[in-house]
């Protein structure tokens, strides 16, 4: 049986280089693979947790399709919708609130980290949207989760309340319980400005990261100023430790290049970060670039990715449509 697989990324616009190398690269080798059949959501949903622009979020929806497809996700081969366009996520979602505990939602910890000392400000949104997150994957069938460290434990919760949800209304392995699916030798991307801090959108300065939609001369320009040390690169892993930022730059081009960071070290050790830079910039000139270019001439077809979130709304509506009768009959509805 081919493995279901399911994962949704947020309509945030400018998608940089850290979810290329944390999702979006490992997308499209799922994508590719004939055994697996996958399910690639915009979720914009959880998106409004936080206030959105409406007409942003629309752009910034469509500018994630274009994403997917300039690196390689082919729409004919795996199903790409966004979220609100089938309603059964919203319904779902509310079920499952019925179904999930106070308790566990409590040890979220990404919860915390998001609302900041002033959970009372927080929406209602911020705090149960694992719940939400749990419907998206659940309406699937989904056997296997892309997740990174920052959502293992909301899919731990999301077999919880599967696992409660057919014990509570008997019916044995209903709802199937996911395995998440750990991309292999993967390193979380950092700032480009500082290498404490993941690569993020929400960082001010622009030069912390690198944008899927920069051009040749942006994308060298920011490497240039990327922040590293005075000494060279080391001849093995053990002395890049508290070398925080030259350590990023080290793995981004062994994630881009497919080598080992061990062995990446070993071509470059006790070079100089100049040289080196010329050769990261390259290898992301090369990978990023046509991406970038595909992008902007994706973003001025908007009836070409509007046709592929309708046709995939369609197709995930057919399958979805289905779980949620049958859900209905479970639950007395």
């Amino acid at each position: 049986m081919k493995k279901k697989i399911f994962s949704g990324v947020q309509p945030t616009g400018n998608l940089h280089l850290g979810n290329y190398l944390g999702a979006i690269k490992n997308f499209v080798k799922l994508n590719d693979d004939p055994e697996n059949h996958c399910v690639f959501c915009v979720v914009d949903l959880h998106a409004i947790t936080v206030n959105q622009d409406p007409k942003e979020l629309r752009e910034n929806i469509r500018e994630t399709v274009a994403t997917f497809v300039a690196s390689g996700i082919d729409p004919k081969k795996s199903i790409i919708f966004n979220q609100s366009k089938v309603s059964a996520h919203s319904e779902v979602a509310w079920i499952l609130s019925c179904t999930a505990r106070m308790g566990w939602l409590n040890r979220m910890t990404q919860f915390k980290e998001k609302a900041g000392k002033d959970k009372e400000k927080a929406s209602i949104g911020l705090y149960s949207y694992p719940i939400l997150m749990a419907a998206d994957i659940l309406l699937y069938d989904t056997t296997h989760v892309p997740v990174g460290d920052d959502q293992k434990q909301h899919l731990e919760l999301c077999r919880d309340i599967a696992q409660k949800f057919n014990n509570d209304f008997k019916v044995d392995n209903f709802f199937k319980l996911p395995e998440p699916l750990i991309q292999k030798e993967f390193s979380r991307i950092m700032s480009l400005k500082d290498g404490s801090k993941k690569m993020s959108k929400s960082e001010l300065s622009n030069l912390s990261r690198i944008n899927l939609t920069d051009s040749e001369d942006q994308i060298i320009n920011k490497i240039k100023k990327a922040k590293t040390d005075t000494l060279p690169i080391p001849s093995n892993i053990d002395e890049l430790n508290g070398r925080l930022e030259a350590k990023n730059l080290l793995i981004i081009y062994s994630s881009l290049s497919g080598l080992t960071l061990e062995k990446t070290i070993n071509k470059f050790a006790e070079k100089n970060f100049s040289e080196f830079k010329k050769n990261l910039s390259q290898i992301l000139v090369d990978k990023i670039n046509p991406i970038s270019q595909e992008i902007k001439k994706l973003l001025n077809e908007k009836s070409y990715l509007d046709k592929i979130l309708l046709e995939g709304s369609k197709n995930a509506n057919q399958i979805a449509s289905k779980k949620i009768e049958k859900i209905h009959e479970i639950v007395g509805f």
